[in-house]
């Protein structure tokens, strides 16, 4: 049974908000752990609980400052490239929701137009389309004909190998019955001993 997926929202009780950090921390830790050895990084991370008094580091606090030190020693544009502060990350999400709005738009008027062509090919006048609808269903058409001319391609060309790679074999008789074949050896042995019968008064 899968689990229950979970709506990343504030938790308002404070009970089970805290139960929820502490397994989250246990658990993030344990991915640290695990990026470090896994794909031999270098990585550090510091917790601040709401009620605790000191946070929590990993792996250790020498190991924070020591790879915060190591990180300060690099140039500011190596340090930025892949930060993100609230700003930047709200605007990336906001440009990927974007993205999907257009590719779903797309996709519903294709699929409008697909409609619309089966209820035009059923005797729907045109009069009352505008340009717009005139020209993606224009689109439409276009697209579905050469989805038609691909297929038909692709069958031709299946045919016309199953063709090539067809050999066309001759049966061969089968063999005749024990008693047919038994006189036909008798027929040849009388015939062959024939002759020697009428040579023999000669001699």
């Amino acid at each position: 049974m899968s689990r229950k997926k979970v709506k990343l929202a504030y938790i308002q009780n404070h009970p089970t908000r805290k139960l929820t950090f502490k397994k989250r921390k246990k658990g993030f830790m344990k991915k640290m752990s695990e990026i470090t050895t896994l794909c031999d990084v270098e990585a550090c991370a510091v917790v601040y609980g709401q009620n605790d008094t000191q946070p929590e580091v990993w792996p250790s606090p020498s190991g924070v400052q020591g790879t915060y030190a190591k990180f300060r020693t690099m140039p500011p544009m190596e340090q930025t490239k892949k930060q993100l502060n609230i700003e930047a990350f709200l605007r990336q999400q906001i440009e990927k929701a974007k993205d999907q709005l257009r590719k779903q738009k797309k996709e519903n008027r294709e699929k409008e137009m697909s409609i619309m062509m089966s209820q035009c090919l059923a005797g729907r006048s045109l009069q009352d389309l505008n340009m717009g609808d005139l020209n993606d269903l224009g689109w439409v058409i276009d697209h579905k004909v050469e989805e038609i001319n691909r297929k038909v391609k692709k069958v031709q060309e299946e045919l016309a190998q199953n063709e090539n790679n067809h050999v066309q074999v001759v049966p061969t008789p089968p063999p005749p019955p024990p008693a047919i074949s038994g006189r036909i050896m008798h027929m040849q042995q009388a015939q062959s001993a024939a002759p020697m019968e009428i040579m023999t008064p000669q001699d």
